[in-house]
Order: C-alpha cells, then structure tokens, then sequence
C-alpha cells in the first residue's frame, strides 16, 4: 500500500496564497483618513443668519432684563394647539 501526499508536498497551494496575501497586507501601513466636504465647510463658517440671530437673542435679553417684554399668551396658546394637533 503508498500512501501518497504526506509531508509539505501534500500542502493547499491556495492555502499558502491566502497567507501570502495576508502577509503583504499586514506589512502595508494603514492609516485613517478624513475628507471634509466643500459643503460640510460652509456650513461651518459663521453664517448672516447666525449673525442676525445674536443680535435678536441680545434685544430679547435686555428687554427682559428691563421689563419691557411682553408675551402674548392668546398668541401662544394658539401655536401650543397648532403643534399639538399637527395643524
């Protein structure tokens, strides 16, 4: 009886690619890399809008802070509706 295959000449030969594969990907250096968009960017900077809304947050606090400011309750029970009731 011969027994065929015994030894290293019996190996996988796509056993030994996967781990030659694995060896050149473990020996590249690997490294994170972020990309920020053109539109992300934008959105970053400091917009009139955010501008226009400190200048209004500022009039609101110093008429508080006087006691000038009124509040219109009829106003806001209307808006409390609207939202609760998805008008």
């Amino acid at each position: 009886m011969k027994i065929n295959n015994v030894g290293p000449s019996g190996m996988n030969p796509y056993k030994n690619h996967l781990k030659h594969q694995q060896l050149q990907m473990n020996n590249q250096p690997k490294g994170d890399q972020l990309e920020i968009s053109n539109k992300a960017k934008e959105m970053q900077e400091k917009s009139q809008f955010t501008e226009a809304r400190q200048e209004k947050i500022a009039k609101l606090k110093i008429s508080i802070e006087n006691g000038t400011y009124q509040v219109d309750s009829k106003a806001v029970a209307n808006k409390m509706i609207d939202y609760y009731f998805n008008k």
